[in-house]
């Protein structure tokens, strides 16, 4: 895939101080998607969007950090997909709020945590998941691998 065929839209709702650039947040998505060519779209949301988010699709109360929503049929975990043409591969919103507060409680820099949140969405829309030991192992495995090729620290070590 031809880097040009990869397309961001960000939508930033939330308008909060902190929150980086479209470069910054494509250039985390390119880390998972760059064998994938198709349009991903960032909404970055407040605390009310991310809840009524949360409620409508996880059926989970209160406001998260990041929500998935794959288009069409989910990808297969870990595996490269050409399409011949570009395609939608989902959507993400992220609570710009909630970001910041776990950045400043996990003691993280806010730019780690906001590319390891876009990185495990994006991972959500490939297939991934942690709804068991098993499964969340391959994912964090592969987080650390991804967020490594940003020069980003392990997200999980204490």
């Amino acid at each position: 895939m031809t880097r040009e065929r990869f397309a961001l839209v960000l939508q930033n709702q939330a308008k909060r101080k902190g929150t980086p650039a479209r470069a910054f947040f494509e250039k985390c998505a390119r880390q998972v998607f760059d064998d994938l060519a198709g349009e991903l779209v960032v909404r970055v949301v407040d605390e009310a969007e991310s809840a009524a988010l949360n409620q409508r699709y996880a059926r989970k109360k209160g406001p998260t950090n990041v929500l998935a929503f794959p288009a069409g049929d989910p990808l297969v975990a870990g595996e490269p997909m050409l399409p011949a043409e570009p395609t939608a591969l989902g959507d993400l919103a992220i609570c710009a709020a909630v970001v910041a507060r776990e950045a400043a409680e996990q003691g993280k820099a806010a730019k780690a945590h906001w590319a390891h949140m876009v990185i495990h969405g994006c991972l959500h829309l490939r297939g991934y998941d942690h709804m068991n030991a098993a499964d969340a192992s391959i994912m964090e495995a592969r987080e650390r691998e991804l967020l490594a090729g940003l020069g980003i620290a392990d997200p999980y070590a204490v």
